[in-house]
């Protein structure tokens, strides 16, 4: 975990209606997430975003208001804006709990050490979180984030049971 890493929670995809308002891609932890900040760095610069209002688009993405975007211009010069906070804004993590961010650019090794790849995804499709690994050849294939397939993780590396492997 870097702490000095800032973690990515959302994306703006464009702009939404004409008032100001955005649509976001959701990138972990969801709305609830995203209603405990009051401001978001926003891309390059040190710019800053205030959060006024945020509701679900009820298909997994969220519709956002920033008091810095008044028109559907505003909003549409967001496109492409990553929402970030400092890492060390996250409350702390029980046993067993983990931020995506934390998951994302991990080594991951079987339960016996064999190296495999790395994490380049955590997604969700309403079960569990399912992590996204590429091997050395580019190709990916996604395994359960339960303990049968991911016995353990650390700062360094994921593992992940043999059986579960994409050979």
């Amino acid at each position: 975990m870097d702490v000095d890493k800032p973690v990515e929670l959302a994306a703006v995809t464009g702009a939404h209606g004409v008032t100001g308002e955005v649509r976001l891609k959701l990138l972990g932890g969801g709305i609830d997430v995203l209603r405990t900040h009051a401001s978001f760095n926003a891309g390059e610069g040190g710019r800053t975003l205030t959060l006024v209002k945020i509701r679900s688009d009820n298909k997994g993405g969220a519709i956002a208001r920033f008091a810095e975007a008044g028109s559907r211009a505003e909003a549409e010069a967001l496109r492409g804006t990553v929402l970030t906070i400092p890492r060390l804004a996250l409350p702390p993590l029980e046993e067993g709990e983990y931020y995506h961010a934390d998951l994302i650019g991990l080594a991951v090794v079987t339960d016996v050490g064999e190296a495999v790849g790395k994490v380049i995804a955590v997604h969700n499709f309403g079960a569990t979180d399912i992590i996204e690994i590429q091997k050395p050849d580019g190709k990916t294939f996604m395994v359960p984030m339960t303990v049968q397939a991911v016995p353990g993780w650390d700062a360094e590396s994921l593992a992940i049971s043999g059986e579960f492997v994409d050979r």
